[in-house]
């Protein structure tokens, strides 16, 4: 496999579908079954398609009628950690992110739940991970896989039945010009956005947390100032992003620095080392809240630039602002820690903090 590393390339070769194909799998160890079938996972017209029908569900479901909820959540998720010396920050920033994840998607939370919380969480985290070893899935990241779709297909059928104003209502309902997602794109869509929401939003948190428990100066910063939340944030989404790389099959040979890639050959696009390209941004390896990094690639780019980035934004920096009320002072109590062993994402297994005084 080749890798591509420098911001420019990375960019030129996000917007040029025609070469750069996704149809083969986006992930750098895929899944059974979404190759060339889901939004990730396919190249125009179909991903045209697809990404026109999902965000006509996105644009009926109002950014502004999440922001209420989603602090809802946050106060009672970050409310639990008052009084509190030491915690481990993936306790509650796992719990805040399934619950925002099942209050923008509609999946059913409470009394009309069909699963615990924190079993979706597993296995949407399981299903992103691959063996430590070989970096191949194995049977459990296969099963559960098989497992999200089960319950996929279960929330899909409650929504039709009964359908609200939520994003699998809309998804399932969605039509443009008389076309409409049939059964398995709204049941892969769903699949699929499970499972990314929860690593990307919860992934993201993590990192953000990382940063800011270890560069103490932009912590107290952001502590002091809220209104610099969304530029600490965009820094990390450079700095330290959870999606760190991709993949993509050549549609035909391309010569580049002097090495010829063949047709056929899988090519990675390695979003981490392109965001800290001294190329495209000054003094890369320095984690600087002032830096407004455009064009960061975060969250990915091109035709598959990632479509919850809105909602992404709002909730991490509600949590971080309610978060801050409560635990304003705090450092990582560890200097090396376990990282998930993914070949797609980046982030903590376990990030323990310990409070501070002032």
């Amino acid at each position: 496999m080749w890798i591509l590393s420098r911001y420019a390339d990375i960019v030129s070769a996000g917007q040029d579908w025609q070469t750069y194909s996704s149809a083969s799998g986006n992930l750098m160890t895929e899944l059974p079954g979404r190759a060339g079938a889901t939004l990730g996972s396919s190249d125009p017209p179909k991903h045209d398609r697809l990404r026109g029908l999902i965000q006509h569900a996105f644009m009926k479901r109002h950014l502004l009628d999440l922001e209420e909820p989603i602090r809802d959540i946050a106060k009672q998720v970050f409310g639990q950690l008052k009084g509190v010396k030491e915690f481990d920050f993936k306790d509650v920033s796992s719990q805040f992110t399934v619950k925002v994840l099942m209050a923008a998607l509609g999946l059913p939370m409470g009394d009309e739940a069909i699963v615990p919380e924190q079993e979706v969480r597993d296995n949407a985290v399981m299903m992103v991970q691959s063996d430590a070893r070989t970096r191949a899935k194995g049977p459990e990241h296969i099963a559960a896989y098989n497992w999200m779709q089960e319950y996929a297909s279960k929330v899909i059928a409650m929504r039709k039945a009964e359908p609200r104003n939520d994003l699998i209502s809309n998804f399932a309902l969605a039509e443009i010009d008389g076309d409409r997602l049939d059964d398995r794109e709204v049941l892969l869509t769903t699949t699929t956005l499970i499972m990314a929401g929860v690593e990307s939003l919860g992934g993201f948190l993590m990192m953000f947390a990382y940063n800011l428990a270890t560069f103490d100066e932009a912590r107290r910063a952001v502590v002091a100032n809220p209104d610099l939340l969304p530029d600490a944030i965009e820094e990390s989404l450079r700095f330290n992003t959870s999606a760190q790389r991709f993949r993509r099959r050549l549609m035909k040979d391309v010569t580049i620095h002097g090495q010829t890639m063949k047709e056929g050959d899988f090519v990675c696009l390695a979003y981490g080392s392109g965001n800290r390209d001294e190329r495209q941004y000054p003094n890369p390896d320095v984690y600087d809240i002032s830096r407004k990094p455009r064009g960061h690639l975060g969250f990915g780019g091109g035709v598959h630039a990632c479509l919850g980035t809105a909602i992404a934004r709002l909730a991490v920096k509600i949590a971080f602002d309610e978060f801050h009320k409560i635990v304003p002072n705090y450092r990582r109590t560890a200097d090396q820690l376990p990282w998930m062993p993914s070949s797609t994402f980046r982030s903590p297994l376990v990030l323990n903090l310990t409070v501070q005084s002032p």
